[in-house]
């Protein structure tokens, strides 16, 4: 018997995802015996060039208001987003597609040091420094990761990432798929509360696939 797939779609630069990450762990750690959990890197701005405007700023940390009073996850407000910051999230899912190739147990690691030195420390985890540092952080050999990070191999696993979720018809994150042979089941298409995302994993399970 195939053991199911359960696909989480998601940007470790995109706030909900952010705000869902107590709740992908806690399905990591109640079903990793009955299903098989993979992180596909969803692209939310990769490849932007240009600087976020100050009305740019404003939307997005009302949406972090948001994420913080829904989910409750950490945020540092106070001089986020500073002027002249460019929110290009392709770094930081190269990053954990990096991480991911080196070690693949240490992927979701990555995906969420790098969400947690975004949000909650407010660090710039588009420089690749940064990001060597976090990998270290997790054990990693920083040189190693360095030398992987800037492959153009690593670019291309990267864009397959993102080929993969505009396949899956995935318009925003958190998205989670579960995958059972042929059938394919959306659990989420955006943030969920842990009980509502394992009420439907659990009736999604008991039912023939």
């Amino acid at each position: 018997m195939n053991v199911p797939l359960l696909w989480y779609f998601a940007d470790p630069m995109c706030s909900w995802c952010w705000g869902f990450s107590p709740v992908i762990e806690a399905v990591r750690n109640r079903y990793h015996e009955r299903l098989k959990i993979a992180l596909v890197l969803g692209g939310l701005r990769p490849g932007t060039t240009t600087p976020m405007t100050a009305a740019a700023r404003d939307d997005i940390l009302h949406h972090w208001q948001q994420v913080h009073a829904r989910s409750g996850q950490p945020f540092q407000f106070d001089g986020a987003l500073p002027d002249g910051f460019i929110y290009d999230t392709e770094p930081a899912s190269r990053a954990v597609v990096t991480a991911g190739g080196l070690d693949p147990s240490k992927i979701f690691a990555m995906f969420q040091a790098i969400q947690t030195a975004f949000y909650a420390e407010g660090r710039d985890v588009t420089q690749p420094a940064v990001l060597a540092e976090l990998a270290a952080g997790l054990g990693m050999d920083a040189a190693a990761f360095q030398q992987a990070f800037d492959s153009e191999a690593a670019r291309a696993r990267t864009q397959a990432h993102f080929a993969q979720s505009r396949k899956a018809g995935v318009r925003g994150f958190p998205t989670l798929i579960l995958q059972r042979g042929e059938q394919l089941d959306r659990i989420t298409d955006g943030w969920q509360p842990l009980d509502a995302v394992q009420a439907e994993l659990d009736r999604l399970l008991l039912c023939p696939g």
